[in-house]
């Protein structure tokens, strides 16, 4: 079973896209900040990442560029970024391996994610 790990500090948010992911037959985990998400990375690697680019104590698009970069942190899972702002082209500079602007369709969500574990 595929892990997600969700990434927003909206809690509403989270425990809609949890539910939702769970009921597709999800694992999921959730961190609401960049020291959550870090922490979450060091007890277990997801499989995909689901990460809001406006995060309370830090900004999206640096956390990606610090993952996808060349440092401790680095991710080699695909991370899907979203947001309310289209700011596709800047997610994709960063890394993003998909972006989903906000407000999405459910299905819009899954899709992308299956597409992401299986590699497109």
């Amino acid at each position: 079973m595929a892990t997600v790990l969700i990434v927003d500090d909206d809690s509403t948010m989270t425990s809609l896209l949890k539910t939702l992911l769970q009921l597709d037959g999800y694992d999921v985990m959730q961190a609401s900040s960049k020291t959550g998400m870090l922490d979450a990375l060091q007890k277990q690697r997801p499989d995909v990442v689901l990460m809001d680019v406006f995060i309370g104590d830090a900004d999206g698009l640096e956390i990606l560029g610090e993952l996808k970069g060349s440092g401790d942190h680095r991710l080699d899972m695909p991370v899907v970024m979203t947001s309310g702002m289209n700011l596709a082209q800047e997610c994709e500079a960063a890394g993003a391996s998909a972006f989903l602007m906000k407000p999405y369709d459910p299905e819009r969500l899954l899709s992308v994610i299956k597409n992401q574990l299986e590699g497109e």
